[in-house]
């Protein structure tokens, strides 16, 4: 029996796919994501400080973790994303929980909102998926504030992020989808600081983002760790 040929990389549909158990807890790839936003939070509440009333962009929002997540703190946030299944499990789970939260379909490239919106743009798990980075960091750009804050986390473009990423997360382990990443979308933390200082960013200091133990559930939980050879977090002031 010939085997089923292996998924894509940059396999997008899976978000589309998995719309229905995103905030069911019974699929760990999911309870992955859900993980991780504890530890990003705790590392931009260093840097935002009061997220009460703050207009904030949620850019590759997917099922709503995140967004959710700077909801409860108060801020006032809008959700873009591709995913219209993943949109639309968002708004219900977002609806049971009495959160406001503005679902709106869309890409980075092109977003489908007005200038000088957002205090605050956020960008988890999805700069290292998206088809045109320098677009995508041209709208951010656009939408921002002057003043504001781009957050986002990421992937380091090298042999050994493709090898923890893919080889050992998605391959071995399984701890995503496999066909989740595609490497040649990986960014080099010098290349996007580079690309944030030629829009007139002030950028910070990188810091590095990864496992840092398990749960009950043997699910690992997450924090930030010494090295940005993997994942990594940052943070870039949008100049007045």
């Amino acid at each position: 029996m010939a085997r089923p040929a292996p998924r894509p990389a940059n396999d997008l549909e899976m978000y589309d796919a998995h719309a229905e158990r995103w905030w069911a807890g019974d699929t760990a790839w999911l309870r992955t994501l859900h993980n991780m936003v504890p530890a990003r939070l705790r590392h931009f509440d260093r840097i935002v400080g009061d997220w009460q009333g703050l207009e904030v962009l949620d850019l590759g929002c997917g099922g709503g973790f995140m967004a959710e997540a700077m909801a409860e703190k108060g801020a006032k946030v809008t959700g873009v994303d591709p995913a219209a299944q993943a949109l639309a499990a968002a708004r219900r789970h977002a609806e049971r929980m009495g959160l406001s939260i503005d679902y709106v379909e869309g890409v980075g490239e092109a977003l489908p909102l007005p200038d000088h919106r957002f205090d605050v743009v956020v960008a988890c798990d999805s700069l290292e998926h998206v088809a045109d980075l320098e677009r995508v960091l041209d709208e951010v750009t656009r939408v921002l504030k002057p003043g504001g804050w781009f957050l986002f986390d990421t992937i380091n473009k090298n042999p050994l992020a493709s090898f923890v990423v893919v080889t050992m997360g998605e391959k071995v382990l399984r701890l995503l989808p496999e066909g989740t990443h595609d490497p040649a979308l990986f960014i080099r933390p010098a290349d996007l600081q580079r690309a944030l200082t030629r829009r007139g960013y002030t950028v910070g200091r990188f810091q590095g983002f990864g496992p840092t133990g398990i749960n009950r559930r043997l699910d690992p939980t997450f924090g930030l760790v010494p090295l940005t050879a993997v994942n990594y977090l940052g943070s870039a002031k949008k100049r007045g």
